[in-house]
């Protein structure tokens, strides 16, 4: 690969692994734009990411068969969007990876009793933590669930006896080590003049590396945050390079990206103010 910002970033962050950033690309790139995406146009990116055919196939056919993405074959070409399994928890991993800041905190933590496999994984998008026999969050996010296990509001003593119970459920350390490497990673982005052609792909590599770190991060609100918590600027500088690279990004799909109908449709709605 040649020398270039999207290199140098690679060296930083280790190459993704294959199946996984293709979900980020969906997330990312597909999805807002109508959701199917020619075979061809994906391995025009990830060819930047110096990924052969054969390495994409093997992932995209793991994929399907997980559920992940719906394959659609029209005439040699074939077309893909999210399956079930991908539908299902897009929508609690974008708000998680897009969200501004943390919702306020009403105060109660809540508890949920022995969940099954469906809750559990429901409750982990959404930023619970697992104690021994049930797991504790602190949204109001349960009532848009599936019938689920008994859920109940704890109220703390008092601020200290809630910072105690955050820490331990959501032990800080591997979360700052986690915000660390993302800064350390992306920082050299920040006001860098970005090729065209290296937008998209340095735009992916951003949101699936903050993909990993706010998929691990239950969102808690300032009052049950460490004085010294690095997420908040963290995700002030993945918003503004998201926000430097978007333009270009967005028009490489225009003239690139494919599906069944032709070109992609135009993108339903913008992150963080871009258009």
């Amino acid at each position: 690969m040649p020398d270039s910002l999207l290199a140098a970033t690679l060296a930083r962050t280790g190459a993704p692994r294959i199946a996984s950033f293709i979900v980020t690309v969906w997330g990312d790139a597909v999805a807002p734009r109508g959701g199917s995406l020619w075979l061809g146009s994906l391995q025009a990116i990830l060819d930047r990411f110096g990924c052969t055919p054969g390495q994409v196939r093997t992932a995209m056919s793991r994929l399907t068969e997980e559920g992940w993405l719906v394959r659609n074959r029209v005439g040699r070409l074939s077309f893909y969007r999210l399956g079930p399994r991908g539908e299902a928890s897009f929508a609690a991993a974008a708000a998680r990876i897009y969200a501004p800041v943390p919702p306020a905190w009403d105060g109660a933590f809540r508890l949920v009793v022995a969940p099954d496999a469906a809750a559990r994984e429901a409750l982990l998008a959404r930023g619970f933590a697992e104690v021994p026999g049930m797991m504790i969050g602190t949204a109001g996010a349960v009532a848009d669930l599936p019938t689920i296990a008994p859920v109940l509001l704890a109220t703390p003593r008092g601020a200290e006896d809630a910072r105690e119970v955050a820490a331990r459920a959501w032990p800080p350390g591997p979360l700052v080590a986690a915000h660390g490497r993302f800064a350390r990673a992306f920082a050299p982005l920040r006001g860098a003049a970005v090729p065209e052609e290296e937008a998209l792909p340095l735009r992916l590599l951003l949101v699936h590396e903050w993909r990993r770190v706010a998929l691990r991060d239950p969102g808690l609100p300032g009052a049950l945050r460490p004085p010294d918590w690095p997420g908040h600027a963290t995700r002030d500088t993945f918003a503004e390079i998201y926000r430097c690279l978007d333009p270009a990004a967005e028009a490489w799909l225009d003239r690139e990206g494919r599906n069944e109908d032709g070109p992609l449709p135009p993108r339903a709605t913008g992150r963080f103010g871009s258009g």
